[in-house]
């Protein structure tokens, strides 16, 4: 069975930092692209941050409204993905959503992020 579980969201205030975690069991990790997206109410889900996977060398793109703020980085022995978020904003208020893509795609559950004074 195939599970991403997210942790590390909650109440920050602007310009704080959190990371989130998501760990993956069931697949061939190191095998995945991994990407973070997020979904904030009324809107559509985007696309935050992406690394590829080990064989492709762990390359990493990101949003434009996240550059320079948030790093994505992956951990294959612990089967681990994590998103970095410094200099948090209001508008980065919104549930966070762990993909895995290969042949087959899985999401997490997601975790909340709020960004709040």
């Amino acid at each position: 069975q195939v599970q991403l579980v997210e942790s590390g969201g909650g109440f920050v205030r602007p310009g704080g930092s959190l990371r989130l975690s998501c760990a993956a069991s069931g697949i061939i990790y190191s095998f995945y692209t991994m990407r973070w997206y997020r979904q904030a109410p009324g809107k559509q889900r985007e696309l935050v941050a992406t690394i590829a996977s080990g064989a492709s060398g762990g390359s990493t793109n990101y949003a434009d409204s996240v550059k320079g703020r948030f790093t994505i980085s992956r951990d294959n022995a612990k089967n681990t993905v994590y998103l970095q978020m410094n200099s948090l904003k209001p508008e980065d208020t919104a549930v966070y959503y762990c993909n895995a893509m290969s042949a087959r795609e899985f999401w997490g559950q997601g975790t909340q992020v709020t960004v709040s004074s």
